[in-house]
């Protein structure tokens, strides 16, 4: 039976849980369903190779499937990958210092330091929203940037500070 990390390497499979990812996110109630037909209209994969990626997700426990007559309905879980971000968390925190005051307490949390917390997963929740919004913050800079560069460019004059 492959490893979790073999599940994974396969970028067919890896695109089935960004569509499920995508698909739970735009999902107000958080289910996130697609049918196998949805994935297929996603992708550029024919049905049966899209149901035989999903029977691997499926029996790693990445995938949860619900039957509705003929139809199958797949969500993503992402417990199973907790192995993994468990195996990179020693790399990305092989230079935090603790005693750092630096260093976010965030990232503290995120990278497997001790911090006290109501629960374990608080540090972890707080550490991926604030990577997601660094990410989202940094990407707007990069954008209004390149926004302000082609709007100076095409101005028939220039100020001068």
């Amino acid at each position: 039976m492959a490893d979790i990390f073999d599940v994974i390497a396969d970028a067919t499979r890896r695109e089935l849980l960004q569509h499920l990812l995508d698909a739970s996110l735009r999902d107000d109630t958080g289910a996130g369903e697609l049918s196998v037909g949805e994935l297929v209209e996603r992708m550029d994969a024919t049905q049966p190779t899209v149901s035989k990626h999903l029977k691997v997700l499926r029996d790693h426990g990445l995938v949860t499937v619900r039957e509705e007559g003929q139809h199958r309905y797949y969500a993503v879980d992402a417990g199973p990958l907790e192995e993994v971000e468990d195996w990179v968390i020693s790399f990305l925190s092989a230079g935090f210092d603790p005693n750092d005051d630096t260093q976010s307490p965030v990232f503290a949390a995120w990278a497997g330091t001790e911090v006290t917390t109501a629960g374990s997963t608080v540090g972890r929740v707080a550490a991926d929203a604030s990577h997601r919004a660094q990410s989202v913050i940094h990407g707007a800079q990069e954008k209004l940037h390149d926004v302000g560069e082609a709007v100076t460019k095409r101005l028939p004059w220039k100020h001068s500070d």
